[in-house]
């Protein structure tokens, strides 16, 4: 699998770790110690995945983390050492698919690179569903350009968030659990009391401009899951 992955860390060992598991498979690694550093490298190389630490000297890898998602719709992985649900819930909101807690291990981050990118590609035309677009009041999605558009105007939505509403449109009708969403889009198990399914719901319904009370698209059937009709 080849792909051009930014590393951004401000602890060197940290870094030149992480960048030594990726090469040794096959990636191209651009490694930079600041978020200013990191915003350059996106605008001059093609990046296909980031991995950022949360805590940088210039700016935070949230902030970061918001910036690239202003431009750029490629998965990215966040590094904390804080383990409180309130910073994964808010990593998640500023638009990364994926984090891991400090320390953690190379084999393990690799791993979840690797599983991000074949999402991301397979979503953007390896893989061709038998419907390749789907429409439903006046939203349409569409699984080999990997583009998303509400009344003719298109909707910027991160790897995730573009999964969890294809896997929603493409069963419209069924109620799907947030464990099933969950292992279905993160594939890896659901464990009790994971809200990432719900931050990431909350986020869709933002940009499709959903009323809070009675959302037009994605229906919350409470103890069940979720479904669009």
């Amino acid at each position: 699998m080849e792909a051009n992955i930014l590393v951004v860390d401000d602890e060197p060992e940290i870094a030149d770790l992480v960048s030594v598991y990726l090469r040794g498979e096959g990636f191209q690694v651009f490694s930079c110690g600041s978020g200013t550093e990191a915003l350059a490298a996106v605008s001059r190389e093609k990046i296909d995945l980031a991995v950022l630490d949360v805590m940088l000297p210039d700016i935070s890898g949230l902030t970061l983390c918001a910036e690239i998602r202003r431009q750029h719709q490629f998965p990215i992985l966040m590094l904390t050492a804080k383990v409180e649900d309130t910073d994964k819930i808010t990593g998640l909101t500023v638009g990364a698919d994926d984090y891991m807690t400090k320390p953690f291990s190379p084999l393990e981050l690799v791993a979840r690179v690797k599983a991000q990118l074949r999402r991301y590609t397979n979503y953007n035309g390896a893989e061709k569903a038998s419907e390749d677009a789907i429409s439903v009041n006046g939203l349409t999605i569409n699984r080999t350009t990997h583009q998303c558009w509400l009344y003719d105007e298109a909707l910027s939505l991160t790897p995730i968030e573009f999964d969890i509403l294809w896997l929603l449109c493409a069963n419209r009708g069924k109620v799907i659990s947030a464990e099933e969403l969950f292992e279905t889009v993160w594939g890896e198990k659901y464990l009790d009391r994971n809200n990432t399914v719900m931050v990431h719901i909350r986020r869709l319904r933002e940009k499709l401009g959903e009323p809070g009370r009675n959302p037009r698209f994605i229906k919350t059937v409470w103890g069940v899951g979720y479904k669009v009709e």
